[in-house]
């Protein structure tokens, strides 16, 4: 090649290379919406790709509660409940453990709460090596303690109990692991959640007798939390007639703020609708100016996003449909169903939310409250209907997850690694399954059975089809409706595999259905997967 044609050449591949980096320049230099707090403006946003890539997360319920063994999961709330508490007797238990509420209420049991053997770097690395691709840790429950560092809630863990930024060291391990971080937050409701620390005792020697929810900062002199104002925790002394106050919300505010400003999450967890709502008739009577605030933090929250993913708008905010709140946009706020499922595929995507054991915190019950079989064969339910898998590990006091709960933990990540193609990065194929087994919905309805070799689920990614099928057929032979000459016809199968299986398998497509002969050996358990092209 001539000289000048060399030098023409290195002079086109110029030209090129800088309008590639023109293109990339403008594209990069598109404005970011700027949101707004109104439902029309955040209706812009839209639920991220990381999110629908990720399917399967570890939701963590870790605080002062864990320390009492066999609490029913809201012993700050029915501790102080010498009647109608329908979910247990932990008023009774804390006579017989502690004190009467009066003289031990639940901020005493703080300074319980150590830590002394937490390892966030080495619980995140397991949660990576099982396969999970996000993490959720409660920032702060109903209880109005907050796990992290913060300016407005003097009654934070960095101050008190372990005395460690909870949440800061969570988000410094998934970042190490290159998981994406979340955090819930419950606290809007604290409110309401709190109000039994501001009774008494209705029958017995102490009728009548306060409890510490009325304790003021001058009570504390000589004690432990001398120099704390237990109003800071328990809110100011009210009953169930009570409305909001302006100080209640705007505080709500801006621990919410710090939260997202201070530790950059990608998802925001609210166990309810968007904040403040109130469900009790008397907050109802707020509401015209309580719901600002959620909105306010919402448009925050989706302007500043970008800020740390190199302008990327990531983030998630996941909200509840419940007692009569609906989700104003499910394109803009992820719907997340607590214990329950969905009997379809949804258009947008969405979350579910269980637990391994029968509560969220861990109380000391060695027992899962469904089997490891039916949480692989929820999580491929969920994901063939657009969903995502959000699995709570309540770690004991110490910081430790119990014996019990980690031996389901490797059981999936033994699942995943042989199954994981057909859950990552998948989208829902244009039927979620088919089969006898009928999901049940509704708050708290999540199943508690496992599917037949009959039920099948479907997912999708790029030009492979999986067909999940939730037991092996006792005549090892597969049997697919779905995918018949005719109803499947159009598209010519080239090849079908099971993955985690070396062995080449027979197969036959005809008018009824599609018929697979499977591997003499099962290549893992619980649910199996046969990838078609």
């Amino acid at each position: 090649m001539k000289k000048n044609q060399i030098l023409l050449l290195i002079q086109y591949a110029g030209l090129i290379t800088l309008a590639v980096l023109f293109i990339t320049c403008k594209e990069q230099r598109k404005p970011q919406i700027k949101y707004e707090p109104t439902l029309e403006s955040l209706g812009q946003h839209q639920c991220p790709e990381w999110f629908r890539d990720a399917k399967f997360g570890i939701f963590m319920h870790w605080g002062v509660m864990s320390v009492v063994e066999g609490n029913s999961g809201w012993y700050g709330r029915h501790m102080y409940m010498q009647v109608n508490n329908e979910w247990g007797q932990d008023y009774q238990k804390h006579l017989e453990r502690y004190e009467h509420p009066s003289e031990s209420g639940y901020k005493d049991l703080i300074p319980l709460w150590k830590a002394r053997k937490w390892n966030p770097d080495k619980i995140v690395k397991l949660y990576k090596e099982i396969g999970a691709r996000y993490i959720v840790p409660v920032a702060v429950h109903h209880d109005n303690f907050d796990l992290f560092n913060s300016s407005y809630q003097p009654w934070n863990s960095v101050n008190m109990g372990p005395k460690r930024d909870v949440i800061g060291e969570w988000a410094e391990a998934a970042k190490k692991y290159g998981l994406r971080f979340g955090v819930s937050s419950h606290n809007d409701r604290s409110w309401t959640w709190l109000e039994p620390a501001f009774g008494s005792d209705v029958s017995g020697p102490m009728k009548g007798v306060k409890y510490d929810g009325w304790d003021t900062k001058e009570d504390g002199k000589g004690l432990w939390w001398e120099g704390y104002d237990p109003a800071d925790l328990y809110t100011t002394p009210h009953d169930s007639s009570a409305t909001f106050t302006k100080e209640y919300c705007e505080k709500w505010y801006n621990r919410t703020i710090e939260l997202i400003d201070k530790y950059h999450p990608d998802l925001i967890y609210f166990d309810g609708p968007l904040p403040i709502m109130g469900t009790t008739e008397a907050c109802a009577k707020s509401r015209s100016w309580t719901k600002e605030y959620g909105l306010r933090m919402a448009a925050h929250y989706f302007n500043e996003n970008p800020t740390w993913n190199n302008g990327k708008n990531d983030a998630v905010i996941a909200i509840k449909e419940w007692k009569g709140f609906p989700i104003p946009n499910k394109k803009a706020f992820t719907a997340d169903f607590e214990k329950s499922g969905n009997t379809d595929t949804q258009k947008f995507p969405w979350q579910t939310d269980t637990s391994l054991s029968g509560t969220w915190f861990w109380n000391g019950n060695p027992h899962n409250e469904i089997s490891d079989t039916v949480i692989i064969h929820n999580l491929c339910d969920v994901v063939s209907k657009n969903g995502n898998y959000l699995l709570n590990v309540g770690l004991t006091a110490d910081g430790e997850i119990p014996e019990y709960e980690m031996t389901s933990l490797e059981n999936i990540g033994a699942w995943l690694k042989v199954n994981g193609e057909a859950i990552f990065d998948t989208r829902p194929w244009e039927k979620f399954g088919e089969g006898p087994s009928i999901v049940p919905e509704g708050e708290f309805q999540q199943n508690k059975k496992p599917f037949t070799s009959e039920d099948i689920r479907f997912t999708k990614k790029q030009d492979a089809l999986y067909a999940i099928f939730m037991d092996w057929p006792k005549n090892n032979v597969v049997n697919i409706k779905s995918l018949s000459k005719a109803l499947y016809g159009e598209t010519p199968i080239i090849s079908i595999e099971v993955l985690g299986s070396t062995q080449k398998i027979k197969w036959e497509q005809n008018d009824d259905e599609l018929k697979v002969e499977l591997p003499e050996q099962k290549p893992c358990s619980y649910a199996y997967v046969l990838k078609i092209q």
